[in-house]
Parts: structure tokens; sequence; C-alpha cells
């Protein structure tokens, strides 16, 4: 059985749970607690999974593989129905390209690490680490929201109307925007799709208050 480590809140594994649930994988969740016990991804047991300390990590059999995007990717390579790439070489450069806008550009900026190096040793409180995600999610969001109207190429989802890789890498950074109450009037674009996708079965599932370590 495929087993991923991950942890609730985590926009990477948020973005990886989505994928096997939207294959319909049976998988086994192993919660990895970035905050308690000064953090279980720095344990010697999970350092050997993964050298960066971070989450995700996806087991199957012997293959052990880091990066949320080069795992979607391998689960669409290994169990490609139903898809999350579309067909056609423009159509898969475009939603890699919005995937790799958030999971380069937006998410990088406002993750756990960064906000924990900003609070020590740079000692930034929390109300100007929160103004530091919302400013970076703001910039990113901005030009996404351009991108998406672009030749109406955005229907119920990112690209057309199915699922894709960007819609895994959307719904977990709109879901942290949310969280530290970054403003999203002027994104009604991206707006629109977070709301059709929560009420689908694969990202209800995949979000965070549905997870068994959610606190």
């Amino acid at each position: 059985m495929l087993k991923l480590h991950g942890y609730f809140r985590s926009s990477a594994a948020f973005r990886v749970r989505i994928a096997l649930n939207y294959k319909q994988l049976n998988y086994q969740s192993l919660p990895v607690h970035l905050l308690r016990d000064g953090g279980q991804q720095h344990s010697a047991d999970f350092r050997q999974r993964n050298p960066a300390r971070l989450v995700p990590v996806l087991e199957d059999g012997p293959v052990t593989l880091t990066q949320s995007l080069a795992i979607i990717e391998y689960l669409e390579e290994t169990y490609p129905t139903p898809a999350l790439l579309p067909r056609d070489p423009a159509g898969r450069a475009r939603v890699r390209a919005l995937a790799l806008d958030i999971a380069c550009d937006i998410h990088p900026l406002n993750n756990l690490r960064v906000l924990r190096y900003l609070k020590s040793p740079l000692e930034i409180d929390e109300p100007r680490r929160d103004e530091w995600s919302r400013h970076w999610i703001a910039l990113g969001f901005t030009a996404l929201e351009a991108m998406l109207g672009e030749r109406g190429s955005a229907g119920d989802y990112c690209y057309g109307d199915a699922p894709t890789l960007a819609d895994c890498c959307l719904i977990p950074q709109v879901f942290n925007a949310q969280r530290i109450n970054c403003p999203m009037e002027a994104y009604p674009i991206i707006g629109r799709i977070y709301a059709y996708c929560m009420r689908q079965e694969a990202f209800a599932r995949a979000a965070p208050a549905a997870q068994g370590d959610a606190e």
C-alpha cells in the first residue's frame, strides 16, 4: 500500500492527498507533526526518508519520493487514469506553469520554516509575519487571476472542466490564504474554482480538517 508521510496543515501534503483521492488510490496516512517534539521532521528516522526534513514523503514499496509535484507526476505516470494533466503538450505546459507559479513563487515565501526564521532569529512579530505572507500571496494571486482569465481556459477548474495538477496546488494555497485572513475579493475566478473544488469529494477528503491528525 502507498504510504504518505505528511502534516495535516501542510499545503504540499494537501496537494498530494488531493491527487491520491482523485485517482481513488488507497494509502496509509502517517502523520509527521511539524511543531510537536521540536518538529518530528527533524527526527533521525524521518531524515533517513528525506534529508531536507520536509513533508510530504510518499513510499510505494521500495520507492521513496519527496517534493509534492514530483510525487504527483509519479502518480500520474504510474496510475494514469483519471488524468491530472491534459493530453496535448500545450495544455500540459499551461497546467504545469500554473502549478509552478503557486508551488515555486507563492508557497515557499509563506511556508513554516520561512515564517519560523522570521520569528527567530529575526524577531519579527506575528502581525508582521502575517502581513509578509499576505503580501506575497496577493502578488502571486493577482498574476494567477489574470492567467486563469486568459482565453477563457478556466472552467469549473483551473484548466477546463476536470481537475488538474494546477488545482492540486491552488486549493491548498487558497486555504492557507484564508487562514491568515488574506482578502480574496480581488480574485473572483480563484474564489469560484476554490468553492467548486471544495464541494468535490476528492478535495473535501483531502482538507486539513478531515485528517486524523487535525487539531
